[in-house]
């Protein structure tokens, strides 16, 4: 077995980006140094917003990074996805807190994708059991309430469950390829009813005189990106709330990975009317952050949505996930995909509480999902859909 003893690092930044980044990989780039970096050094994910770095690092005898695992102690609930607030209820109702825990996660973004990092050596699973280990011993350690892992990858996920982590399941929606060679070759899967539907919303935004400009990070200028921030910030203060990311972010992530960044700008002749901000993996295409700066009838689901998809048709990604929920995405194409989060919760009591609340949890979210499947508008389902 190899040697290895754990870190534990206050920022991101105690970790030279290359070590990193040969653990996490290029199949997508939220786990990546610079995606997490930027989230730190622009004041996004830091104590003050109760995100608390601890991410963990396993270093060899010679002090080579040969695993590691982003970590925060979080201090509420907020920006995770995975909705725990009963669960914290619970323990203030019995008199005991439940916050801090620990998270391994990505910031705000509901994607599945490696939690424990391990390259491609041929130690990855024994590498993969010490983080989980390490991980809930730290845990212990601190005298913390839980560990939750959101969003692992399947093979992350199976390393967890068999270490004794509670499986949570829930359900998003996301479009495959099917080796489409165009935007109309996608359509004609489509009934006729739900074909003529599409292309009578793609119609109104394009008769509306609205274009779409295509924009990566590196194309971006100040300017442009204080226009389009608005709009985004926009979408949550109409809401109520703050915006999770700040202008300084973006411009930081455009800087640092140009080519992983992808927006679409919808403009009425030269005025920019709307934007949805994409990232761009191997594979994979995953859509983030949308706002407009008006009410204009079809267009959340053409930037958001038929414009994600033809771009993944053009460049021939596999996969787009364009977030969580919203059942309105299912006539326009994309399909029930389940998705997983894991949970170590050190009182014996409510593990038990809450492995029964997340058994039952997964049977009412699988029978939603068959439903929902029945709804798609394709002919005859492929075989992706409702991927359980």
């Amino acid at each position: 077995m190899i040697a290895t003893h754990a870190r534990l690092l206050t920022s991101i930044a105690e970790i030279d980006a290359a070590s990193w980044n040969a653990l996490a990989g290029s199949q997508q780039p939220f786990v990546r140094h610079e995606f997490l970096l930027a989230l730190e050094q622009s004041g996004c994910a830091v104590p003050r917003t109760g995100w608390t770095p601890r991410h963990l690092v396993l270093q060899d005898v010679n002090g080579r990074a040969v695993g590691a695992m982003p970590l925060y102690l979080k201090e509420h609930s907020r920006g995770e996805f995975v909705f725990d607030f009963s669960w914290a209820n619970a323990y203030a109702q019995h008199g005991l807190q439940y916050y801090p825990k620990l998270l391994s996660a990505v910031p705000f973004t509901p994607v599945r994708g490696p939690r424990a990092l391990v390259g491609t050596t041929q130690d990855a699973q024994v590498l993969t059991d010490a983080l989980i280990q390490t991980a809930s011993a730290y845990a212990r350690s601190e005298e913390l309430s839980s560990w939750h892992v959101l969003f692992p990858s399947e093979e992350n996920l199976g390393a967890l469950t068999r270490a004794g982590l509670i499986e949570r399941r829930d359900c998003q929606f996301h479009w495959f390829n099917h080796g489409y060679d165009s935007f109309d070759a996608f359509l004609a899967t489509f009934t006729a009813e739900k074909r003529k539907k599409a292309k009578r919303e793609r119609r109104r935004v394009a008769e509306a005189g609205i274009e779409f400009d295509t924009r990566l990070g590196g194309e971006m200028d100040d300017a442009l990106w204080d226009t389009v921030y608005g709009f985004y910030a926009d979408t949550f203060y109409r809401h109520g709330h703050e915006p999770y990311l700040n202008l300084n972010f973006f411009k930081r992530i455009a800087k640092a990975m140009p080519e992983q960044i992808m927006l679409k700008i919808a403009r009425h002749g030269a005025e920019p009317i709307a934007v949805a901000i994409f990232f761009v993996g191997d594979d994979a295409l995953f859509g983030r952050y949308w706002g407009a700066g008006g009410n204009y009838h079809s267009l959340h689901f053409e930037t958001c949505y038929y414009q994600g998809i033809e771009y993944c048709i053009e460049h021939k990604l596999q996969r787009f996930e364009p977030g969580t929920q919203g059942e309105h995405k299912v006539p326009r194409g994309f399909v029930p995909s389940m998705t997983s989060s894991a949970h170590d919760i050190v009182d014996p009591r409510f593990d038990a509480a809450i492995r029964d609340f997340a058994a039952r949890e997964t049977r009412s979210v699988e029978q939603y999902a068959a439903a929902v499947n029945e709804h798609v508008p394709y002919h005859r389902a492929p075989d992706e859909e409702l991927q359980l």
